[in-house]
């Protein structure tokens, strides 16, 4: 195939768990159209994968987006076995490992598997690229870094704001044990009420008892699913991210995005991520974060406004670096 030419451009096949719109599709959808012109490019739902999909689209690459398990092992193979192959791990971590695992040889010889069929193992932050070298879980040849990123020029374009007293906290993303809302309600239930308020937007399982947990506490709103990301830290002061664990964390991006100081778990992916711009705090631990929250309000404007201008600064060209590390990675697979 001549990938050169404009007669044909190569096929790239993305697997990824649903069809739903999630942070991860609304990455994803951003790319296939940055590099639109360059790649043909389809995504079906690890569910769909059959051989008749494959004969029909030919793909010369395959990127598995979903997590891998010893159940979509036998989907892997496939998948290795009709292209090259990619795996973009954007699930597992080393925090994800002290939460969750119960058997570390079993799972870490399930990802041995997985990661060994694929040509090029793609992690999300060093943190993660880390984890999976000094657990031997990837051959250091075949895995890249690429510090995950989304589209951000609204986010860029946003005005700086005053700050004013009660300070405003935002934090956001799915009700779920992963991202510590629950530790950061403790946190708001030690700290002064008329000192702070927080703006909690999200959806998930954990909404009912969050919603329990923050009854009485008139300075916590919840405002539901965020559809205008860039509207909803317009309005805030400082962004708390509380995550149990976090390969990377693209609310971290956003906000430093939006110029806004970050309270965030010093976990993962999100600990390269905060730098001269917020504070890092230990996970699961209520009274430091609230520590941390007080320690913010006490701040001069002029601090936090140099906190979100370095952060805004660190990431400005972020996206326009993914896009073109991708576009590379998959020229450079296709080339080999």
């Amino acid at each position: 195939m001549n990938y050169g030419g404009s007669m044909s451009q190569p096929k790239i096949l993305h697997v990824i768990s649903d069809s739903r719109l999630g942070g991860i599709n609304k990455v994803l959808n951003y790319l296939n159209l940055a590099l639109r012109g360059k790649f043909q490019t389809k995504q079906i739902c690890v569910a769909g994968i059959s051989e008749i999909m494959m004969a029909e689209f030919k793909p010369d690459i395959i990127i598995f987006h979903d997590s891998c398990s010893w159940k979509k092992l036998p989907v892997i193979l496939i998948c290795k076995c009709r292209a090259k192959l990619l795996i973009h791990d954007h699930h597992y971590c080393q925090e994800f490992e002290k939460s969750n695992v119960t058997s570390l040889p079993r799972f870490r010889l399930m990802l041995k598997l997985a990661y060994g069929m694929a040509d090029r193992v793609v992690a999300v932050s060093h943190a993660q690229a880390k984890w999976m070298t000094e657990n031997k879980l990837v051959e250091p040849a075949k895995l890249i870094v690429i510090q995950q990123s989304t589209k951000l020029e609204e986010l860029l374009a946003l005005p700086s704001k005053r700050v004013e007293t009660p300070l405003i906290l935002a934090a956001y993303g799915r009700f779920s044990q992963q991202k510590g809302f629950d530790v950061l309600i403790k946190a708001m239930r030690l700290i002064p009420k008329e000192k702070v308020r927080l703006y909690l937007g999200g959806y998930g399982p954990d909404e009912a008892a969050l919603q329990e947990l923050a009854r009485g506490e008139e300075n916590i709103k919840f405002l539901g699913t965020i559809f205008d990301v860039p509207a909803f830290l317009n309005a805030c002061d400082v962004v708390v991210i509380p995550s149990r664990w976090e390969p990377w964390g693209n609310v971290c991006l956003e906000a430093k995005a939006a110029g806004k100081p970050v309270i965030a778990s010093r976990v993962d992916g999100l600990i390269e991520q905060v730098s001269d711009c917020g504070i890092l705090v230990p996970p699961e631990d209520p009274h430091s974060l609230a520590g941390a929250i007080e320690e913010v309000c006490s701040l001069p404007e002029s601090t936090l406004q140099a906190w979100g201008q370095r952060g805004r600064e660190s990431v400005s060209q972020a996206w326009e670096n993914y896009v073109m590390k991708w576009e590379a990675l998959l020229w450079e697979m296709l080339k080999n």
